[in-house]
């Protein structure tokens, strides 16, 4: 017994301390080559790794400890190196008590590749050496990998020259640091209306650019942009600290995979429903029924619905309360929209509000770009109200919504819980704006300018009848 702890002990010297393996998949190299296949296509972690065959944590982690890089592994390995398949022989004829060489003569392979395999690559989670393929290719796999040294890790006065460009502090003529106290945030995404620490923050592409300048003569002073944001954002570079991205100018913790990057932020937005293809007639305000919309964003992701009809600038509001089971930053990640103006939830309260409107005042609706009304295709089957989107960064084509949503900024300011006003009580307000007298109405109020709409239509339809 003394003497197999002792040859046990000496393979476990030889091959080093090595991370505990979990429970390792044969397909090792193919489930992350078909994981970053998926990353680079712009899904989500969590979709990648199903498609990878893993569990969505293991997935999480490898995009965490990458960094977001994608580690461009080859789908295969060499042919000089043992296959599983090969491993598998070798087990089954090892434990039929085949020697070395008689397994080796079976597998067509030397003697001393048949044994550095089973000394290299098997079991030492228990007492004695355990051959088995799949842990054994795992174990390949992983000694397989050597990445090079980074070029920052030898390197001192590189290292030292890009982390001062990226962390060095901002300074008064007299040598005091400025800036605010903050604790250097190490979340996934970046900082939101937080204290950011004062730094020099060049950007990678301006220190590698710079250093050209600086050391016109010193090739060894040369470093490409992407290597200094790969040994920011992988962990197993170790030349900067992670803390470090919080210099960059996005803050980001992970880096952004180019595919999830072009993936279209208003993909519910088509050239169908662009603002350019609304009637001409919405245009001049001659005929009322064309409505503009937004939303008021308050505290905690609440928020209440602005309509504004073009013409007479009557303006009506929607009520969207919190859904049952909201927490504030604890919802469930993936779970339902919770906050009140989710696609469905806004479709439902939009079409409630404006089906108690006649058909004449239902001619189509202008929106912002936002999400919340990525449903309006159904909006549209349910009222029979077209849907138009402005252009991005165009607020003056909604120019009636926007100064609406100015005036009732007096009665919902920023930074406040909309979520704590009832129905009523925004309906009072909508019917306060709508009971002021406007310039452009000829100093008549919004409801009265309605009023005398609906009256004229209601005549012109008697003298039809007569």
């Amino acid at each position: 017994m003394g003497t197999m702890k002792e040859r046990l002990r000496e393979v476990q010297l030889y091959r080093g301390q090595i991370p505990s393996p979990g429970a390792p998949t044969v397909a090792w190299r193919q489930d992350r080559v078909r994981f970053w296949e998926a990353i680079a296509r712009g899904v989500k972690t969590d979709v990648a790794a199903q498609e990878a065959g893993v569990s969505s944590p293991v997935g999480y982690r490898w995009f965490r400890h990458a960094g977001g890089v994608n580690p461009c592994l080859p789908p295969t390995v060499s042919g000089r190196y043992l296959s599983f398949s090969e491993r598998e022989d070798i087990a089954l004829l090892k434990a039929q008590g085949l020697g070395v060489r008689a397994i080796a003569r079976r597998v067509n392979r030397h003697p001393s590749t048949i044994s550095r395999e089973l000394r290299r690559n098997a079991s030492t989670r228990t007492w004695k050496l355990e051959y088995k393929p799949s842990i054994a290719q795992w174990h390949a796999e992983r000694r397989a990998r050597r990445p090079k040294v980074a070029k920052l890790v030898e390197n001192d006065r590189l290292r030292e020259y890009v982390q001062d460009r990226l962390a060095g502090a901002v300074c008064a003529p007299d040598g005091r640091e400025l800036g605010p106290d903050v604790v250097v945030r190490k979340g996934r995404g970046k900082p939101h209306r937080k204290d950011r620490p004062w730094t020099t923050a060049w950007s990678p592409e301006q220190i590698a650019n710079r250093l050209k300048v600086d050391f016109p003569d010193d090739e060894s002073m040369r470093i490409s942009h992407e290597a200094i944001y790969q040994a920011l954002y992988v962990e197993s570079r170790g030349a900067l600290k992670r803390e470090l991205v919080a210099c960059l100018r996005t803050g980001r913790a992970l880096r952004v995979p180019r595919g999830r990057a072009k993936a279209k932020a208003w993909a519910h937005v088509t050239p169908e429903v662009m603002i350019s293809e609304r009637p001409a007639e919405a245009d001049d305000r001659a005929v009322p029924g064309h409505w503009e919309g937004d939303l008021l964003i308050g505290l905690e992701r609440s928020a209440i619905g602005t309509l504004v009809e073009r013409t007479t600038r009557f303006t009506m509001l929607v009520h969207l309360p919190r859904e049952a089971g909201y927490r504030h930053k604890n919802t469930p990640k993936n779970g339902p929209a919770l906050a009140g103006y989710g696609a469905v939830t806004m479709k439902n309260a939009l079409a409630s509000t404006m089906t108690t409107l006649p058909d004449q005042l239902l001619r189509s609706l202008t929106w912002d770009r936002g999400k919340e009304l990525s449903a309006h295709a159904e909006f549209t089957v349910d009222t029979d109200v077209p849907v138009y989107f402005a252009d991005p960064h165009s607020p003056w084509q909604r120019g009636t919504n926007e100064n609406t949503n100015g005036l009732l900024r007096q009665y919902f300011p920023k930074g406040t819980d909309l979520a704590r006003w009832d129905a009523d009580e925004i309906e009072a307000v909508a019917a306060a704006l709508n009971g002021r007298p406007r310039k452009i109405l000829g100093w008549r109020t919004p409801a009265e300018a309605l009023d005398d709409h609906l009256r004229s239509l209601q005549q012109a339809g008697v003298a039809s009848i007569d």
